[in-house]
């Protein structure tokens, strides 16, 4: 049994298929195949099963891929020791965000390590998901700015760890022309009666809107579904419909024709989560970066 069949159980129940693993690991998936094929030989138990076309653990393949777990955490808890001892700093960090975090954080991040001596280089991509398509992510990726609702589950904590960057409220935002501009605050009730522009499902705006139709007992008429925060309020300004804007990571948005309201009576917010393996927080780099983060996100909420 060796750590690489371990890594390969693992982000099988992780990802759920041969396929996700081998474009996680940057293999074949008949590499894939033949580890999972190498670690198998070494118990009588078997470790997968068919799941109509996708691969599977069993019961026992969960219980070794648990502890394949702990093994690479320790192992890279050892590599991390000698790291320490050195005192590196420097590295490479890969980051995904979605697109409003990525608008906010990113350009900022980089101008706060470039100030550091040795600080790690970041490598940026934007992956903009549905909240539960997040945890995944980490297979891929050292770093990963996630959102959550404050009110919804929270994230898996086998094998993952999480740091909570802000708690975010989203606003109602109105044409400037709007007869609520004038606002200071607004409810359910008040805003229900008309059309909005939202997120595509399982976004944060489209869960905030479907409390308001929960607490106001009304449906709400939905006229567009766009997720990139700039062309909502694009629309919004437009002067037909409502949208639902986060407060600190859409500062980039033009609010000249349009106006921000807060939204009383319902939980309007939203959780922006560093998402990490436990083996890659033990690097010093990555904790840099993480700290970074922190210091950018801070003065975003000022």
């Amino acid at each position: 049994m060796e750590l690489h069949h371990l890594q390969i159980l693992r982000e099988l129940g992780a990802l759920g298929s041969v396929t996700a693993v081998a474009e996680a690991l940057n293999v074949t998936p008949s590499a894939v195949s033949q580890h999972l094929a190498a670690l198998q030989r070494g118990f009588r138990t078997p470790l997968t099963r068919k799941d109509g076309r996708r691969l599977a653990l069993t019961p026992a393949g969960e219980v070794l891929a648990a502890a394949g777990a702990e093994a690479i955490d320790a192992m890279a808890a050892a590599r991390s020791a000698l790291d320490e001892f050195e005192g590196t700093r420097s590295g490479v960090v890969t980051i995904s965000g979605f697109h409003s975090v990525g608008q906010a954080l990113f350009g900022s991040l980089i101008r706060e390590l470039g100030e550091e001596p040795d600080s790690p280089t970041v490598q940026l991509t934007d992956e903009d998901v549905a909240q539960s398509e997040f945890p995944a992510l980490t297979a891929r990726y050292d770093l990963v700015l996630a959102h959550r609702m404050e009110h919804s589950a929270p994230w898996p904590s086998q094998g993952i760890r999480s740091l909570t960057l802000a708690r975010e409220p989203l606003d109602v935002a109105v044409s400037a022309s709007h007869p609520l501009a004038g606002r200071s605050t607004v409810s359910p009730a008040e805003v229900v009666g008309h059309p909005w522009v939202t997120s595509r499902i399982g976004y944060s705006p489209d869960d905030v809107l479907r409390a308001v139709s929960a607490v106001s007992g009304q449906a709400v008429e939905i006229r567009h579904r766009i997720n990139d925060y700039g062309a909502v309020s694009a629309v919004v300004a437009a002067g037909e419909v409502l949208g639902m804007l986060p407060r600190y990571t859409s500062r980039s948005v033009d609010d000249r024709d349009i106006v921000r309201l807060p939204l009383r009576g319902v939980s309007t917010h939203r959780m922006i989560d560093v998402l990490a393996r436990p083996e890659n927080l033990r690097r010093r780099s990555v904790r840099v970066v993480v700290e970074a983060l922190e210091r950018v996100m801070a003065r975003l909420r000022e």
